[in-house]
């Protein structure tokens, strides 16, 4: 039961980009436009977020709240950044310095915001060569490789994708909450190769956050992958529902647990492998997630008994499976060193313009030769 990679994924060409244009609907009252509310920006760089911004109170924002005056004025600033700037003597209601969120402003006030440059990120920026699918002033999407660690931490400090982003972007990353960083809303384990997207601004973060929360139950975000298992299931498509936790025993694991979260995995059949005996031994998937926990598509392929091909965490009790392939397989397999998944599809809404986006990535060389490999049943 063979089909061409083609017919599993479209080739992409960088930057391959598919955009459904979406009217929106601003209000005035939102946008000041109409309302009788005087805002003007003063010295500000569309680039860093740095510089005075006056804004005069209209009475119609809906709180008398300085945080929530500033956040209705401001989107594009996350309300920690905003509570943040207030405590820090930042914003000025008159000619008086304002420390309390909760402060009470009236109808013609004028607020004053002080936005200092954002800070240097704590990482450093390292030049990292990076597969880019498209990049503009508020995202960047990449096409991440195998071996590649997401943000720094214990055991990985350094040659990590933000490290890379940090010196890739530069001046670009108008900071996430105060700080010139890049804003990691989702992640994709270190040898899970596929699409991802990262914010450049505090407004792209807000929005992508939100995005990925809601995982597309309100709206366009879809993230597609496409998973190598052991076994063929015994139906064409279906749906996992088991809640995930950390591991009881093995801290670096995650498993299913009642104690865990909700965690919903879609999955459908799109191919299947039989091994030297002619018996099915193998299966290509197409998953797509409705909830975002660590290893979610894992330890739930893992947990309806058909793991991931090459998962040293999840599946290495079928390390005997391996027998039943051809040796041509079992070397292509052998030399994938890595759980056989791939983040192939991401939409999502931009953050700034409201148009769906819509990118797809065909299969690395590595999952390309295993899938010929497999199909050949060599």
């Amino acid at each position: 039961m063979a089909i061409s990679t083609a017919e599993i994924v479209k080739a992409v060409v960088n930057p391959a980009i598919s955009i459904i244009r979406r009217t929106r609907t601003i209000s005035a009252a939102c946008s000041g436009v109409g309302s009788g509310t005087a805002v003007s920006v003063m010295q500000v760089s569309s680039q860093n977020h740095s510089g005075r911004l006056e804004i005069t109170v209209a009475g119609d924002e809906g709180s008398v709240r300085l945080d929530r005056v500033l956040a209705a004025r401001h989107p594009d600033l996350s309300r920690s950044r905003l509570k943040g700037l207030i405590l820090a003597g930042a914003v000025s209601v008159g000619i008086a310095a304002i420390r309390d969120p909760a402060y009470h402003v009236a109808r013609g006030d004028t607020i004053t915001i002080d936005l200092p440059e954002p800070a240097p990120a704590e990482p450093e920026g390292e030049d990292i060569a990076l597969d880019i699918v498209h990049e503009d002033d508020d995202i960047i999407v990449i096409d991440k490789p195998k071996g590649l660690v997401v943000h720094p931490a214990a055991g990985h400090l350094t040659g990590t994708l933000v490290n890379a982003l940090i010196a890739h972007c530069g001046a670009s990353l108008s900071g996430i909450g105060g700080v010139r960083r890049p804003g990691i809303v989702h992640r994709l384990d270190k040898d899970t190769t596929g699409l991802m997207v990262v914010a450049k601004n505090d407004r792209a973060h807000q929005s992508l956050t939100g995005q990925f929360a809601d995982h597309g139950r309100n709206g366009p975000m879809e993230r597609g992958y496409l998973a190598f298992v052991w076994g063929v299931p015994s139906r064409q498509r279906g749906t996992i529902e088991a809640p995930i936790d950390r591991h009881p025993h093995a801290r670096e694991k995650m498993a299913v647990r009642e104690s865990g979260r909700e965690a919903v995995t879609h999955w459908e059949v799109k191919e299947t492998f039989a091994g030297r005996d002619s018996k099915p031994v193998a299966s290509l998937l197409a998953c797509r997630l409705e909830t975002g926990r660590t290893h979610q598509i894992r330890v739930h392929l893992a947990h309806v008994g058909h793991p991931l091909m090459g998962d040293s965490v999840y599946g290495p009790h079928f390390k005997t499976k391996a027998s039943h392939l051809g040796p041509e397989s079992q070397a292509a397999l052998a030399g994938l060193a890595r759980q056989a998944l791939h983040a192939y599809l991401l939409v999502l809404e931009h953050p700034k313009t409201g148009d769906i986006l819509r990118w797809e990535s065909p299969l690395p060389g590595d999952l390309l030769h295993l899938k010929m490999k497999l199909e050949a049943a060599l």
